[in-house]
């Protein structure tokens, strides 16, 4: 599914590969959703860890309501 995409992606990638966009990508990696490490002011996201939290989403359903994704951003309390 992911196999056009190299195993470090950028964020115009996430955003490509969750069909997001680039400020949601930006919301899922500052509450730390997508597991990722910061380099300066770049992301370094490895390919597997987009794939891992697309995979956690489907067999998570607590964080989709009413069929949309629930992102948490700062100040937000999971619920």
């Amino acid at each position: 599914m992911f196999n056009n995409y190299p195993d470090i992606v950028s964020t115009n990638d996430i955003a490509k590969m969750l069909n997001i966009g680039k400020s949601s990508v930006y919301a899922l990696l500052q509450s730390k959703q997508i597991q990722h490490v910061r380099v300066g002011r770049k992301y370094v996201v490895p390919k597997q860890a987009v794939i891992n939290f697309a995979s956690d989403i489907c067999y998570n359903e607590n964080k989709i309501v009413n069929g949309r994704l629930q992102l948490v951003t700062k100040g937000d309390v999971a619920q």
